[in-house]
């Protein structure tokens, strides 16, 4: 096959995925889809769940190893789609569709890379995984299937990042805040109001800024997005509710602020969860060598990907941008799968 027969499967096969819906936790059919590309291709594939890998014929325990990495599922249509979300449609040099910049065009991208490597000798082994729940950090998603994956050296994310490699990514704390009081009747001024008992700890989580700031990723961020209390406007409320987004960078762990925000409001906090920390891998690291003799710019993202998952190094590199996703009229331009296929053989080639 030559190189514009690799890019038309490629269209092809994220035109197929569009066409199947894949919203996050319900991406069986997608899983599917892409199994049966992978048997037309004659690749040996396993599966765990909605999750789909294959490795190098040739692997061998004694070479380093790279995942190639993207994900299946898709953020639910927002309503403001001017057209069928699951209609693939090509226009001029785009191709429309719900998950074709996140992240459809990076998944069949680095599928056809994988094809075209396996001909190729190569220092590496190379494992290409298509993950599940990845949109809602899911536990039947990239974490289920790591320990059935061989030992991974570094892993590229498919993530849309233009093609430019993000070498750093924060990390993502939710945390639920309560604050109490006494019900009682507003018209006389009994109980106590738990807005009022939240509001400087609301204030003060408004204009706290942490000291650490990364070079690449900024500082560590933290917004309040969710307030709710209070059931008839005649009752003072006895309890508010109140949602954290804590947006961590690499000098920060996700404990060691929760503890300290405990330290700092009077509010009740429960975190959902630590697990998704900050990630990054070191500018000295082959594969970001490699990236820069290539002529990229590295550079630290503010969204969080499956990397945070990941206890290997690991960057994101994909076609598309990050700008368009989860977006009304979602489009990948074919240019970009074609420039993304050449980049990332030129990147991974001897």
């Amino acid at each position: 096959m030559n190189k514009k027969e690799y890019i038309d499967e490629a269209v092809r096969l994220l035109q197929r995925l569009i066409a199947t819906p894949s919203v996050s936790r319900d991406e069986a059919a997608a899983a599917d889809v892409l199994c049966a590309a992978m048997d037309e291709y004659g690749l040996h594939w396993q599966r765990e769940g909605n999750n789909i890998w294959t490795k190098s014929p040739d692997f061998n325990d004694l070479r380093p190893t790279v995942l190639l990495n993207a994900h299946i599922d898709t953020v639910k249509p927002v309503a403001t789609w001017t057209r069928d979300p699951f209609t693939p449609s090509i226009e001029g040099d785009r191709l429309y569709g719900l998950g074709a910049n996140d992240c459809g065009g990076g998944l069949v991208s680095l599928l056809q890379v994988f094809r075209q490597l396996m001909g190729q000798p190569s220092p590496y082994n190379f494992v290409y995984l298509a993950s599940a729940e990845e949109e809602v950090s899911g536990k039947n998603g990239l974490e289920c299937v790591l320990p059935l994956l061989p030992r991974i050296d570094v892993a590229i994310v498919g993530e849309p990042t233009g093609m430019q490699p993000a070498t750093a990514e924060k990390g993502l704390m939710v945390i639920d805040g309560y604050s109490y009081g006494v019900s009682g009747h507003a018209a006389r001024n009994e109980g106590v109001n738990a807005i009022y008992e939240a509001l400087d700890d609301l204030l003060w989580l408004r204009d706290y800024r942490f000291e650490k700031v990364s070079p690449l990723l900024g500082p560590t961020k933290m917004q309040v997005t969710v307030v709710e209390s209070g059931t008839q406007h005649n009752v003072v409320p006895d309890k508010l509710h109140f949602i954290i987004d804590v947006r961590t960078n690499e000098l920060y762990r996700n404990e060691d602020v929760f503890v300290f925000l405990q330290e700092h409001t009077k509010s009740e906090l429960k975190a959902r969860s630590f697990r998704l920390h900050s990630s990054s891998i070191s500018e000295a690291h082959w594969l970001v060598r490699r990236c820069r003799q290539l002529g990229m710019q590295p550079f630290g993202s503010p969204t969080l990907s499956d990397q945070a998952l990941m206890p290997f190094p690991s960057l994101k590199l994909g076609p598309g941008q990050s700008s368009r996703s989860h977006s009304a009229d979602e489009f990948i331009c074919l240019s970009e799968i074609d420039h993304a296929i050449d980049t990332y053989l030129r990147l991974l080639l001897p």
